[in-house]
């Protein structure tokens, strides 16, 4: 008579722990801790991994060092900007005795951007000086690009540029378009077709063929000063995320400007 076959026994399973600090599990012994280990065995301590880019350690982010509320680190405020002779001037100056309203568009070939400083241009100086209060805009392009903007959009309040956008990198202005409903701007009468050709005319039309900035490149909007004092700070999620200009003057005291061009109703 055959013999049965002798039953098979399955393989001792063996715990597998993962270390922090392997790159894969270790194998520890199948014998669990004895109670005169148990004591000693003290949680593994974690060592701060630097993460690798193409075999180089990617630097830290820079801290934006801006938060509504809190000062302006004095690295950023020593930063030049560039005015329309190409003077530098530090950052901080701008809003060292006074405060300040300071708008970082785009690019100046960004019809949205135009637009937007098409309006800023409307706002009345007299305004402005009963709040005591200055509006600045500041671009990313060559400083050869201010005046022609300038005459372009109307706009005779101060301006300047950060063309190597360091001061966008440090308060952390994005870049790249973020998917998020902006609701429709007040400011923007073109639609993207007919504000994009009329932008791309004007670049093969200029004197200076370039995109007058890094197109990426988003703005954002702060209240500053006197000092280094951040009173309020917006940073542009996508070229529609500006912020309506009425929000910002009410923050500074600034009366309410009619942007619409139509003659006011009177009522009788």
């Amino acid at each position: 008579m055959p013999r049965s076959p002798a039953p098979v026994r399955p393989a001792p399973v063996r715990p597998v722990w993962l270390h922090p600090s392997s790159h894969g599990p270790a194998t520890l012994p199948q014998r669990a801790p004895g109670p005169e280990m148990q004591g000693s065995m003290a949680a593994p301590s974690l060592t701060p991994v630097t993460r690798q880019v193409s075999g180089r350690a990617a630097p830290a982010p820079v801290p934006s060092g801006a938060e509504s509320g809190q000062p302006l680190a004095a690295a950023v405020a020593e930063l030049p900007v560039l005015d329309a002779a190409g003077r530098r001037v530090p950052f901080g100056a701008l809003f060292q005795e006074r405060r300040a309203v300071v708008v970082f568009v785009r690019h100046f070939l960004c019809y949205i951007c135009k637009e937007y400083v098409e309006d800023l241009a409307k706002i009345p100086k007299s305004f402005l000086q009963e709040a005591n209060v200055t509006l600045i805009v500041i671009g990313q392009s060559s400083y050869h690009h201010i005046e022609p903007f300038c005459k372009l959009t109307g706009y005779s309040h101060e301006i300047y540029v950060d063309p190597e956008r360091e001061i966008y990198k440090r308060l952390g202005m994005k870049r790249g378009e973020e998917i998020a409903s902006s609701g429709q701007s007040p400011h923007i009468k073109s639609n993207i077709l007919s504000g994009s050709v009329r932008s791309l005319w004007r670049a093969v039309t200029g004197p200076l063929f370039d995109f007058q900035g890094d197109p990426a490149q988003q703005g954002g909007t702060l209240i500053l000063g006197p000092g280094n004092s951040i009173h309020f700070i917006h940073r542009d999620r996508n070229r529609l995320d500006h912020k309506p200009i009425n929000s910002v003057l009410q923050l500074v005291g600034v009366p309410h400007v009619d942007f619409t061009g139509r003659p006011p109703v009177i009522h009788v």
